[in-house]
């Protein structure tokens, strides 16, 4: 398979102010998998060390934080001499050991030669208990899992991959009958790696749904194992809350879904912990369509979706044989998993909000500020049927310069709006690491 995450490794890699680089992500979106192929490609040797198996190592930071002592117990505990350009150290599970983080001030600083990387499923709540941070230290990667190109790579489909990428409407639009085979491969299967290598090589849809069905019993023991024990009942409604969340006609996160006579406050923390672990994105309403989007935020106004549309598929048991039943698939839940899977390829490239306008059915289901700090709306179609009311009202009270309409029709510029296949939705060249 193929992350293209990986090229943003190498800019790293070949950076001449290098910052050690922390990969965030969820567990099992591929984290290990990316680092350890980039060391193969890339360096001579790799010096891993996974905190929760090395469990000797764990203790490493509590007496001090000297680069030539915390080198020398990595190259003896991984048999490998570290060497300043040629050894990638990866410092896996970072969370398990007490002040690791805060030890990536020192490589910063005292050793910047070394090239180190470091990743934990469970970083950001860890974090959020108080370690000290080496903020301006260091450079951050976030990790989603797979996109539909990626996807389509993995099925061994490069050269159309390559073509979505090239924007060549009229080529691409000749293959819409397979993109659209492909997609609704995608949007069962999703895009966590041992459920796509399954699929690749078995297509077998049974042993994809226990695949997410285990990783899905995974992070139900994460919250288990992790969390404060008086929110855990709370964090678990919620996460069981999400599909009938997402399946109604206004995605607005609407607490009463998750308990009757539920109130924010009893469920702020638990919805924080599912953030932090990377099990949800949050998408705020904006009060008004203005620039910059951040500032007109609705705080108390958002939808929350699963962090990939093949588990939303699992968490809401949807049957395989949906996948052959024409365009079916794409309507399911009121089209849930089509604005799932869009969010989920934007979140690579945009901080996506949305726009309901106060006392009034206009809605946008997408608001994006762009590179030219341009508002861009995006109104996402399950169907061929593209009526967009609210979309074009929009455009017009706005003067909008950019306006997408995402649906299944064919690539078509309009005077006023653009309509993109859903296949050809994706952010892949976007990837960015933040200091």
């Amino acid at each position: 398979m193929e992350r293209l995450a990986i090229n943003e490794l190498l800019k790293w890699k070949n950076k001449q102010y290098r910052k050690p680089l922390i990969i965030e992500g969820a567990r099992q979106v591929g984290k290990t998998w990316l680092v350890k192929e980039f060391a193969r490609q890339n360096y001579k040797q790799l010096a891993y060390v996974n905190f929760e198996e090395m469990k000797i190592l764990q203790n490493l930071f509590e007496q001090d934080f000297s680069i030539p002592r915390i080198l020398t117990a990595i190259g003896a505990a991984t048999n490998v001499t570290c060497t300043e350009g040629e050894t990638l150290i990866f410092l896996d599970e970072i969370q398990a050991a007490p002040h690791a983080v805060t030890s990536l001030k020192y490589f910063a600083e005292n050793a910047p030669g070394y090239h180190v990387i470091a990743a934990g499923s469970l970083l950001g709540i860890e974090l959020h208990q108080g370690e000290s941070f080496p903020v301006g230290k260091v450079e951050f990667l976030s990790l989603y899992p797979m996109n539909f190109i990626e996807f389509v790579m993995a099925m061994g489909e490069k050269n159309l991959a390559q073509l979505l990428q090239t924007k060549d409407w009229n080529m691409i639009t000749m293959f819409a009958p397979k993109f659209q085979e492909l997609l609704k491969y995608y949007y069962y299967v999703g895009g966590m790696p041992e459920a796509v290598l399954s699929f690749s090589q078995n297509r077998d849809w049974k042993e994809v749904r226990t695949i997410q069905k285990d990783i899905l019993n995974s992070y139900q023991r994460d919250m288990s194992k992790h969390a404060p024990s008086e929110i855990i009942p709370r964090i678990t409604d919620l996460w069981k809350s999400l599909p009938a969340q997402l399946s109604k006609e206004n995605r607005k996160f609407i607490y009463g879904v998750v308990r009757e006579g539920a109130r924010a406050r009893e469920y702020e923390l638990a919805l924080q912990w599912l953030l932090d672990a990377g099990l949800i994105y949050k998408v705020y309403n904006v009060k008004a369509p203005r620039l910059p989007l951040a500032s007109y935020e609705d705080r108390a106004a958002f939808k929350i979706f699963v962090l990939d549309v093949g588990l939303l598929g699992a968490m809401s048991n949807l049957k395989a044989a949906t996948i052959v039943a024409g365009n079916s698939i794409f309507t399911e839940f009121k089209g849930a998993l089509t604005e799932q899977y869009v969010l989920q390829q934007l979140i690579l490239r945009y901080e996506p909000y949305y726009y309901a306008k106060t006392n009034s059915t206009q809605e946008i289901d997408f608001l994006l500020q762009d590179e030219e700090d341009e508002i861009v709306p995006l109104e996402v179609k399950a169907e061929t049927n593209v009526k967009a009311k609210s979309l074009r009202q929009f455009v017009a009270d706005n003067q909008s310069k950019k306006a997408y309409r995402i649906s299944m029709n064919d690539y078509l510029q309009e005077d006023w709006v653009t309509n993109v296949p859903l296949y050809a939705v994706n952010g892949l060249e976007f990837y960015s690491i933040q200091n």
